[in-house]
């Protein structure tokens, strides 16, 4: 059997109140706990003569960073 508590007026099993309160509470954690996004960091303009020479520093820079 059930215990049984009245919450506004209507008959609610602990199950169900147990259930609640378990939801709102990982619910909770995890929209607080995510935060806020950051920016995504954006590098300089590329003042490259030839689109060669662009290319080369981009991947000079993807080079660089994944190190």
């Amino acid at each position: 059997m059930v215990a049984m508590y009245t919450v506004f007026g209507r008959q609610v099993g602990s199950h169900v109140l147990a259930m609640g309160v378990l939801g709102t509470l990982f619910t909770g954690g995890f929209y607080f706990g995510s935060g806020s996004k950051k920016p995504a960091q954006q590098s300089p303009p590329i003042n490259a003569t030839s689109k060669d020479e662009e290319n080369f520093i981009q991947y000079v820079n993807r080079c660089s960073t994944q190190s």
